[in-house]
């Protein structure tokens, strides 16, 4: 087998933020963007054309995430089916909810607004199973966990908190955000007991502005719809539906199921590589959660005495995407609620850097990124301007 070409111009390493379009999701998505272009929701053949590609996605994305046909609710994206879920279960039920502190704010904001109960993590980005177990009682209606964390990439233990909520609120929806888990883990086991799920398509090799809210069953009359308008996803969420997109994300989200074990390993691989050589380039650099908690293509570090923002502006110019946190937050000046809510204090919060790998990314990106983080951490803690 050849080796892989090298990367000579850049290294993109923010997969945690958006996917590489897979040529799956492209051809399927095309014949929807031009000939096939009739409404789902009409009577004739070109609707009727239209309804079968529908279905058929849905039949695809039930398959990967484990549930009925009929379950998966299509949105436009992650956070419409986060708020879906979080405002609708409120609006429907009230009660109290219950979220982790280190969740994305499509779950965060909509929480806060309606007085959730934060429950805050270990300091290595895993949710404290004693502090959850404290705010569960029999007034909870809604409890939401996130599957895979965005930021540190952590993997949450989901039987122990299914356990403790079905033992302490027992009546409680539970809900998971799942928008970075879809790459890296098996969904149709691992929340197989979660009422509600979210995913977004472009986490996973699909378009933008495209997800779903798997709404199971149990929990239908559990969900308020937050838009009003006409009967389609069940009466949950009215607009006629992104077909193109839809039939793009049941291409991705099949695809990435079925590459998954092979990918993970390579990935994992390939980010433990990367970061015992950047350990052994750059001595003091810390990693921010043990790896064995973290998806297989996070890489989540801090370099002391180097901002994050300041490292980021030279390895754009050298042509490496990295981020410090999540691309929803871009340009925020406040350190990540993620990381103080893992106990990160002052300075060090602002020098944390996450760097994403993903299946398609290579050994020669990989290299190209350590020479160029390499070269910009000596630059930030010299004083020498980089390439001098």
């Amino acid at each position: 087998m050849s080796p892989e070409p090298a990367a000579p111009h850049g290294a993109y390493l923010d997969h945690a933020a958006t996917t590489p379009l897979r040529a799956e999701a492209v051809a399927a998505m095309l014949p929807f963007l031009t000939a096939e272009y009739g409404n789902p929701s009409g009577v004739h053949a070109t609707a009727r054309r239209a309804r079968r590609a529908l279905d058929d996605a849905r039949d695809a994305i039930a398959g990967v995430i484990g549930c009925e046909p009929g379950e998966v609710v299509f949105t436009s994206g992650g956070t419409e089916a986060d708020n879906l879920a979080v405002l609708g279960v409120h609006g429907r039920c009230g009660g109290a909810v219950v979220v982790s502190a280190i969740e994305h704010e499509a779950v965060l904001n909509p929480a806060r607004r309606i007085g959730a109960r934060l429950v805050w993590p270990t300091a290595e980005g895993v949710i404290d199973l004693d502090a959850l177990a404290a705010a569960l009682d029999e007034e909870v209606t809604l409890v939401s966990v996130m599957a895979v964390n965005n930021e540190v990439g952590t993997i949450q233990p989901f039987a122990e908190i299914v356990a403790a909520v079905r033992r302490r609120a027992s009546g409680a929806i539970i809900h998971s955000d799942a928008v970075q888990a879809v790459p890296w883990r098996d969904l149709r086991v691992e929340l197989a007991e979660c009422d509600l799920v979210s995913i977004s398509a472009h986490k996973f090799g699909g378009p933008k502005g495209v997800g779903a809210l798997v709404v199971r069953r149990r929990a239908t009359r559990s969900v308020e719809p937050l838009c009003l308008g006409g009967s389609q996803e069940r009466n949950l969420r009215p607009g006629t539906e992104n077909v193109a997109g839809i039939v793009a994300m049941a291409a991705a989200a099949v695809a990435a199921a079925g590459e998954r074990p092979a990918a993970c390993m390579r990935t994992c691989e390939l980010r433990d590589r990367f970061l015992d050589r950047l350990a052994a380039s750059v001595p003091a650099m810390v990693e921010s959660v043990p790896r064995a908690l973290a998806a297989p293509g996070h890489a989540h570090v801090r370099f002391p005495g180097v901002l994050a923002e300041e490292l980021l502006v030279l390895l754009d110019e050298a042509g490496v995407a990295a981020s410090a946190g999540s691309a929803c937050a871009a340009g925020a000046i406040e350190p990540s609620h993620v990381l103080r809510a893992m106990g990160w204090k002052g300075r060090a919060a602002r020098e944390a850097v996450r760097f994403t790998l993903g299946p398609q990314t290579t050994e020669g990106e990989v290299g190209y990124a350590l020479g160029a983080i390499t070269s910009a951490v000596a630059s930030l803690t010299s004083g020498i301007p980089m390439g001098d």
